[in-house]
């Protein structure tokens, strides 16, 4: 529970999700159109009500308490839960729907497809706000949470009441720019493995599924560096030797637009199931299932408008 007192003030649960998610009083206030002073003196009261200072400066930012941490996704959950029932029922036509929806997805997958469904968005439901989550270095479960409203690309919640449709299967390809000297002659496992490698890597990881099928003959590659991003990846592989790792299908606009070059990867690898997930809540949701609908047919038609390269 946020407080033992029976006659607490339900908005300063509003005001707690902004101040939690904002970090910052001034930027919590123009969220919910306060005044700094106002915001300042909603904070004051949370303090007192939940005996905890929330968030506290650190140099010139505040960030939250463990206290604030430990209770930030059910302060989240509440406040959705409030705002669908009071909300009214989403118009069927998106024309009329004003709202905005959180995706969670990472950058090669907003890089792919964001551009043309924020298009599809402004044409059917101008009044419609797209926001995009970047991936987090550790697994929380932002749709159970009502953090995000939909998530994007392999999907790996294990909390078992998660919706899932598939979208499409894509494979991991080789990615370097162009003149680089695998691009010439047959590429083999070892010289794939000789090259200086590129990993990115929500998580920081080094290896992953390409080092456990080289091990498997006997071969292993050097990774010289890991970026947390798909966009970072690139940037460093088209002013480098190094080859960094793609998607096939989801990458291949990107991947052209800078120029760069797809090569197959001689070696057997899984496949990647690429779906959309979303919590059971949503399924009646009208507004929820317009945007299922609309990334489902611009998925279709990425796919369709941008074939991949015949690697």
């Amino acid at each position: 529970m946020i407080a033992r007192d029976a006659n607490i003030d339900l908005n300063l649960l509003t005001a707690l999700d902004a101040l939690l998610e904002e970090q910052s009083v001034t930027a919590a206030a123009d969220r919910l159109g306060l005044s700094g002073p106002a915001m300042s003196r909603a904070l004051g009261r949370i303090r007192r009500t939940i005996g905890d200072p929330v968030l506290v400066r650190a140099g010139r930012h505040m960030v939250p308490t463990p206290r604030a941490l430990e209770i930030r996704a059910e302060v989240r959950r509440l406040v959705e839960a409030a705002r669908g029932v009071l909300a009214p029922t989403a118009p069927a036509d998106p024309a009329q729907l004003a709202r905005v929806f959180t995706l969670n997805a990472n950058d090669l997958f907003v890089t792919s497809l964001g551009p043309r469904l924020v298009a599809r968005v402004a044409e059917e439901a101008p009044q419609v706000v797209l926001r995009f989550l970047g991936e987090s270095h550790i697994d929380v479960p932002l749709l159970r949470d009502g953090a995000a409203d939909l998530e994007l690309g392999v999907i790996d919640s294990r909390e078992p009441e998660i919706r899932r449709e598939e979208l499409f299967v894509d494979r991991s390809v080789a990615v370097v720019r162009e003149g680089h000297p695998l691009t010439t002659g047959k590429l083999t496992a070892r010289r794939f493995a000789d090259a200086s490698h590129l990993n990115f890597s929500r998580r920081g990881r080094l290896t992953g599924p390409v080092d456990a099928a080289l091990a498997a003959r006997g071969l292993r590659r050097k990774v010289i560096a890991t970026v947390p991003t798909f966009a970072a990846s690139l940037m460093m592989v088209r002013d480098s030797d190094a080859v960094g790792l793609t998607n096939e299908r989801a990458g291949v606009a990107t991947v052209r637009g800078l120029g760069l070059r797809m090569l197959p990867i001689p070696l057997e690898l899984p496949p990647m199931t690429m779906e959309m997930a979303w919590h059971p809540r949503q399924d009646a949701d009208a507004g929820h299932r317009w945007l299922r609908g609309l990334v489902r047919e611009t998925v279709l038609e990425s796919l369709r408008d941008a074939p991949p390269d015949d690697v």
